[in-house]
């Protein structure tokens, strides 16, 4: 595990992504993350001052760009990048769904893992190394009713994920990570009233966090999930 890690998280506002970037201060390392409200970020700035937060929609190409064309002006390069960020429809079969609820969860967590990407691996190469993760989920390797679209969001990410290993150059790798099942805000919205009865996610930020922080090239192009 290498200290004083710099790390880009998305959708760092509530849920895993707010945990992660908890557990990544109180182990040290460096955070910057990103979310798409205004206000949310104001109040991240203001519970973690060492760190740093901006507004982005990362489903928005030219945010993404002006994000981390800014990192780059830093010259302070992430060596590990959290694709985080997701969205999942309201349960309900999918011809009942829509065209604005399916192109939120497609834009969001396709598009928006691709836009990070995109302009994410510019930097790695240039720092010379880094590890990508994007988070993908049990839904991404299985399959429920009623969330067709998230479900097809995260097999996508995993084709997506295997296909960039066996593009990216020497010292640079790509994972897949299942996180879990984790009570958030995206499980009441599925799950209901029985989304309590799972762990919380700052119970799940104690085992998460070191495991994040021990990918390696090694994991290049794997489906891993956080044991």
């Amino acid at each position: 595990m290498v200290a004083n890690r710099h790390i880009l998280i998305t959708g760092v506002s509530r849920g895993l992504g707010h945990a992660m970037v908890e557990g990544f201060t109180q182990a040290g390392h460096r955070v910057t993350g990103c979310a798409r409200s205004g206000a949310a970020v104001e109040t991240l700035r203001q519970a973690f001052p060492r760190q740093s937060f901006s507004a982005v929609d990362v489903a928005s190409d030219d945010d993404v760009a002006a994000w981390l064309s800014g990192i780059a002006a830093q010259g302070d390069l992430p060596d590990l990048v959290l694709n985080n960020a997701g969205v999942i429809n309201d349960p309900a079969p999918l011809w009942q769904l829509s065209a604005a609820e399916v192109d939120q969860v497609i834009d969001v967590n396709i598009k928006g893992t691709v836009n990070v990407i995109r302009h994410a691996v510019p930097l790695l190469l240039t720092r010379g190394g880094g590890v990508i993760v994007n988070f993908s989920s049990g839904w991404g390797r299985s399959t429920s009713p009623e969330v067709a679209p998230y479900c097809a969001s995260k097999w996508a990410i995993e084709g997506l994920t295997r296909s960039l290993a066996q593009e990216l150059p020497t010292g640079i790798a790509t994972v897949a990570l299942n996180p879990g099942v984790i009570h958030t805000d995206m499980l009441d919205q599925c799950f209901g009233p029985s989304a309590s009865a799972y762990e919380t996610a700052a119970q799940w930020r104690s085992r998460a966090v070191p495991y994040l922080l021990d990918l390696s090239t090694d994991h290049n192009g794997q489906s891993l999930s956080v044991p």
